[in-house]
């Protein structure tokens, strides 16, 4: 199991477009791969309407969580994707 904090840069923070792109993302790698907030709300990456209930913003600190064979690729992706680095 691979973990890794980042923290939402997005311009327009977490919104329905960029959920999906998200999900879209998280659905590349085989592992199993969650995001998990400061107030410990665990949501599947891969579920759009998991990821539209956690409703957070630009600036919110969380944990990315893969497990699986490629789980380190999954987490390193997911935190590119929402630190702004790839859009």
């Amino acid at each position: 199991m691979t973990k890794k904090e980042t923290t939402i840069q997005l311009k327009t923070g977490v919104e329905a477009t960029p959920v999906a792109m998200l999900v879209q993302v998280a659905s590349r790698f085989e592992s199993s791969v969650y995001i998990e907030t400061e107030d410990n709300k665990k949501v599947n990456a891969k579920s759009i309407m998991g990821m539209m209930g956690l409703n957070f913003e630009k600036g919110v600190a969380l944990t990315i969580i893969a497990d699986g064979a490629d789980e380190e690729e999954a987490c390193e992706a997911i935190d590119n994707y929402l630190s702004g680095k790839v859009e």
